[in-house]
């Protein structure tokens, strides 16, 4: 899940008290990734306007490269064959990409491969 934060450092505060731990992210730029056991949440500040559910083909809960993983690009191409709109086409063949998807409620749902 990535929130979309008005204050990283309040919010940051409050998960903390929750039993989060950072894990990643750069302050600075306004963005923390936070972990409880297996369970990760980013935080963003300014960097978009609503919360999104967010998948990372390619890695675990640790951030770590899988050995096997569906490409985004497969993904990608699996929706639009079910009608699903997923904006422009990855034009890469391989490597990091990204796409999103907006749910019949209007929830945003991003797809970010790194790897």
């Amino acid at each position: 899940m990535s929130l979309a934060v008005k204050d990283l450092q309040a919010s940051k505060k409050f998960y903390e008290n929750l039993g989060f731990e950072k894990f990643h992210g750069d302050e600075d730029q306004g963005w923390l990734i936070m972990k409880n056991g297996k369970t990760n949440i980013g935080l963003f500040q300014g960097m978009f306007e609503n919360n999104i559910l967010t998948f990372n083909p390619g890695w675990d809960q640790d951030a770590q490269n899988l050995e096997s993983f569906t490409d985004a690009r497969e993904i990608q191409s699996s929706l639009k064959e079910k009608g699903i709109d997923s904006g422009d086409e990855i034009e890469t063949e391989s490597g990091p990409a990204s796409f999103m998807v907006t749910d019949p409620d209007g929830n945003t749902i991003l797809i970010d491969q790194h790897v």
